[in-house]
């Protein structure tokens, strides 16, 4: 597995230490739904990108927001499934984020509003990425790549295995590849860096989030592979780009389906941020590593989804 190391910009040591007395007021906070307006509210304070636009839509049945740079690519695009431990989180709340990956990426995006548990459990979440991703080809995108973060990341990677199946049946539209950001990859929460960086980790708890899992699941084998893409069948898959920070508790998620995916025999490049947190991309006004990492997001998923690529294996 190709691992890149990050080493922590001064001037970004300086910012974090500012800014983990007040997240650690928080810590663990998003273990239900009472957390959803807190979280959107977080969300929307991403600065937005200049020349993207927005528009509600439905696409595959699924409602969502587009961002649309200007001089985005004809027949590509991106499908951006949220983070949020499948319980908070919204497209709308998303929308300046993904704008600034849109805008690196020079294409457009598309961010469903897939259903939240408790209320939807498992799967609604992954029926929801399947009907907006088979929504787009429907559409015409002829590449579709798929992004992702925290919860959203991990759906990003299940998608990627489902309709890579579908695909090599000869039913459907392969994806161009993905990139994630602090995947949850495993929901039984086995991975080292659970207890290696709790203290570390100003952000999520293993405690919140094995609440939000508990809500999700619903009683369902948190091995499943639609649910934990660490346990799937990790071959034949196109490229993938991961980015975590090594102060995330979720940082061996990364690793491992790393390790696995490069064993199965896929491309894969795991970037590791030293001092960084929880889905740090999104803090593009403070931190000097946020719009590094997504300049190189931006950049792997233009590249993928202007590759001419098949229709099926």
């Amino acid at each position: 597995m190709t691992t890149v190391r990050h080493p922590l910009y001064d001037l970004d040591r300086a910012v974090l230490a500012a800014m983990r007395p007040t997240l650690a007021a928080e810590k663990g906070g998003v273990s239900g739904p009472q957390a959803r307006a807190p979280f959107d509210a977080l969300m929307d304070h991403v600065p937005a990108a200049a020349g993207v636009t927005s528009a509600a839509a439905e696409v595959g049945g699924v409602s969502g927001w587009w961002r649309r740079p200007e001089g985005a690519a004809a027949g590509a695009a991106i499908l951006y499934l949220h983070g949020g431990a499948y319980i908070v989180g919204s497209a709308r709340a998303y929308r300046n984020f993904v704008g600034q990956i849109a805008s690196r990426a020079k294409l457009d995006a598309f961010i469903p509003n897939y259903r939240l548990a408790p209320e939807h459990a498992f799967p609604a979440a992954v029926d929801d990425a399947r009907a907006a991703y088979d929504g787009l080809a429907q559409l015409g995108f002829e590449n579709i790549v798929l992004a992702g973060d925290s919860a959203g990341g991990g759906l990003t990677l299940v998608l990627l295995s489902l309709a890579a199946a579908k695909a090599r049946a000869g039913t459907g539209l392969r994806p161009a590849g993905a990139a994630v950001i602090s995947a949850w990859t495993d929901l039984v929460l086995t991975g080292a860096s659970m207890a290696t960086r709790a203290e570390a980790d100003p952000l999520s708890t293993k405690q919140s989030l094995g609440a939000a899992a508990k809500l999700y699941l619903k009683g369902r084998d948190p091995r499943d592979p639609m649910v934990s893409p660490l346990y799937g069948d990790l071959a034949g898959l196109p490229p993938v780009v991961m980015h975590v920070g090594e102060d995330d508790i979720l940082l061996d998620d990364a690793l491992r389906y790393g390790e696995r995916f490069e064993s199965a025999g896929g491309a894969i490049e795991v970037h590791a941020w030293e001092g960084m947190i929880h889905v740090f991309p999104s803090n593009v006004a403070e931190l000097k590593a946020a719009p590094e990492a997504l300049d190189q997001i931006g950049g792997f998923l233009r590249r993928q989804g202007l590759a001419s690529a098949p229709h099926n294996d």
